[in-house]
């Protein structure tokens, strides 16, 4: 068992630095179909992805490919929101009391959302490119970043999805970049994100520890990988994929 966890952690961390999406949204659904408690899925996906994350960031710091500029504003929304969201499933006895399903449910619809995302904008990009927010410099389009943090942030806090996947393709549509520059943002921006509300749901006691580390010793090399290929590997059908995964997993928690 803790071979294929290891191997499936290799797997993940492996897309996670050549894209920038699909960790958690590939991993956390496999976890609750595995018989994980979703609580429990969520926050030792977290914790798992901080540490992964780390990893990934750090070659993108070596490679000059992070925009800090954007993670900040990114983060200032992002994180005090993803907090809010973990506060209130521990806090009030109503969302407590029903959160595994809250969270399963949450998770499914978060699953379709960022598959019919992955796929849209796969197909219509270069029909979408270039649009009128990407034209503008960032300066003006500050508020609308921290909003999106904001949004996108208590989606993460929530479910555990969506630090790689929603934010690449929300900075795909407001931003121009290079592929390779969104992903290198894109995973430091989720480093903090992850990091934060994996400690929030680490001090709820939401984290198998011997889970997250074998999955770790998979995904630590599969990221330092990925990132180094990433200059190098199309992302699109990669991405594509990915997407049809993450739509089925989508499905199944919502129907099972």
């Amino acid at each position: 068992m803790s071979i294929g966890i290891t191997i499936m952690g290799l797997l993940v961390g492996l897309l996670v630095g050549l894209t920038g999406v699909g960790g958690a949204a590939l991993l956390t659904p496999v976890l609750i179909l595995a018989g994980i408690h979703p609580s429990i899925a969520v926050g030792t996906d977290l914790v798992y992805n901080s540490i992964t994350k780390l990893f990934g960031a750090v070659q993108h710091w070596k490679q000059k490919t992070i925009n800090f500029q954007l993670v900040k504003y990114l983060a200032i929304g992002s994180i005090p929101s993803a907090a809010i969201a973990i506060v209130t499933l521990h806090y009030f006895p109503t969302f407590h009391q029903n959160q595994g399903e809250i969270i399963k449910y949450a998770l499914g619809y978060v699953l379709i959302l960022v598959a019919a995302s992955i796929i849209i904008q796969n197909l219509l990009d270069k029909k979408l490119r270039p649009n009128r927010w990407q034209v503008l410099p960032i300066e003006k389009k500050q508020g609308l970043t921290i909003l999106t943090g904001v949004i996108l942030g208590f989606i993460v806090g929530l479910t555990s999805i969506g630090s790689g996947s929603l934010f690449a393709i929300a900075m795909m549509y407001l931003f121009r970049m290079k592929g390779v520059n969104l992903v290198g943002t894109d995973i430091t921006h989720a480093f903090l994100l992850v990091t934060t509300a994996g400690i929030l749901n680490a001090s709820f006691g939401n984290v198998d520890y011997i889970l997250a580390a074998n999955l770790l010793l998979g995904s630590i090399p599969g990221v330092i990988i990925g990132s180094r290929l990433s200059n190098k590997v199309p992302t699109t059908p990669l991405q594509t994929v990915m997407a049809i995964i993450i739509l089925l997993s989508g499905l199944i928690l919502i129907f099972k």
